[in-house]
């Protein structure tokens, strides 16, 4: 399958018209290039505070609400797109307040299938900004979506840093990492965190970014990254694990040609066998003993 993964820029939108025809000629652009599966990135959504105005947007809090408010109609949006090109999108990921969860937002990433399929994927750690001063919160649960293109999992920005949410997934062909990520030491944080879990799985995975200024969105207005699709440097991949990756900070779609017979392949017969022998870890990483070497 051809697989486009955004380094996508935050515009200061001014009506829904516009919004609508950005992301069409997003999803147009890649869908006319073969893309199959569409992966835009972690805070994407931001743009959409603009709607309420800069006052609004330039408001940590109700920059929140004011995106929420509208994900209805977004996610709509995206499901009326995927139907019409034939494609499955991941959705930029975008502050939820859902009362089944609690009174602050979740972060939540969004997947349509071109069936009218949706599913929904929240973040599970928070960083450091999430936490404070944003209170943005934990949602549900890790879930893996079985879909005509493979098993799809979602892991959000830092969640990919952490091997057990990866593990926990570890069912998928295709892991999906949205991120934005201010600094170049965070995308790379989240590049690594992405390739790792594309090791340890067997499996691929792919990273979308948010790019260049947005300052009329203080909790969003810098973002370094690009592109990226990964895989397990083994068997039926590239030697270093890229399979395909962008320019830093050029606005682009990825695109990369992904075989999941490759990922089937080396999980059985691969020249290791990280998933498989993930359980030989045991006890051994548990109470170490402290020596002194002097």
């Amino acid at each position: 399958m051809k697989i486009a993964t955004a380094a996508y820029p935050l515009d200061p939108v001014r009506n829904w018209a516009e919004f609508s025809a950005k992301l069409t000629d997003w999803v147009a652009g890649a869908a006319g290039q073969g893309a199959e599966l569409l992966v835009f990135p972690e805070y994407g959504s931001m743009e959409l505070a603009m709607l309420a105005g800069p006052e609004v947007a330039a408001d940590l809090e109700r920059c929140l609400h004011a995106v929420s408010d509208v994900i209805g109609d977004v996610d709509d949006l995206h499901s009326d797109l995927a139907a019409r090109y034939g494609v499955h999108i991941l959705a930029a990921s975008a502050p939820v307040f859902d009362p089944a969860i609690g009174a602050r937002p979740v972060n939540r990433a969004r997947l349509f299938a071109p069936t009218g399929g949706r599913g929904i994927q929240d973040k599970q750690i928070m960083t450091r900004f999430e936490r404070d001063p944003w209170d943005v919160i934990p949602g549900g649960g890790l879930e893996i979506f079985d879909t005509s293109l493979g098993k799809i999992a979602i892991l959000i920005c830092y969640d990919s840093e952490f091997p057990l949410l990866g593990r926990a997934v570890a069912e998928a062909d295709l892991l999906l990492v949205p991120s934005c990520t201010e600094a170049l030491a965070g995308y790379t944080r989240v590049r690594i965190g992405a390739q790792s879990r594309a090791l340890e799985a067997q499996c691929v995975s792919v990273m979308s970014s948010v790019v260049g200024l947005a300052p009329w969105c203080p909790a969003v207005d810098e973002g370094t990254g690009m592109g990226g699709i990964f895989g397990p440097p083994d068997v039926g991949f590239p030697s270093n694990g890229v399979i395909a990756e962008g320019v830093l900070n050029q606005p682009d779609w990825t695109y990369g040609e992904v075989d999941l017979g490759a990922v089937a392949h080396v999980r059985a017969d691969g020249g290791v066998l990280n998933r498989l022998h993930w359980d030989d870890q045991g006890g051994r990483h548990s109470s170490p003993q402290l020596r002194a070497l002097r």
